[in-house]
């Protein structure tokens, strides 16, 4: 196989992404069934604003800001 596939898959395997995955099914049964309960819904915005928030941060070709806070 592809070298860059399988790092892709031994990166999704890490804990933070399993988490996300498994909140994100749970999301879509809750969706598709009895409805979605507030308190899960600020748990799932929670996660996925975290889990989106650090790739963002590991973007490759990305010079970031040195770690300052532009507020």
């Amino acid at each position: 196989m592809n070298k860059s596939i399988l790092e892709g898959l031994g990166k999704l395997l890490c804990v933070k992404s399993l988490v996300t995955l498994a909140l994100t099914a749970v999301f879509a049964v809750m969706a598709l069934g009895s409805g979605i309960s507030q308190e899960f819904m600020t748990v799932y915005a929670v996660v996925i604003a975290f889990y989106f928030g650090t790739q963002s941060r590991k973007a490759p070709g990305v010079k970031g800001d040195g770690g300052h806070d532009a507020g």
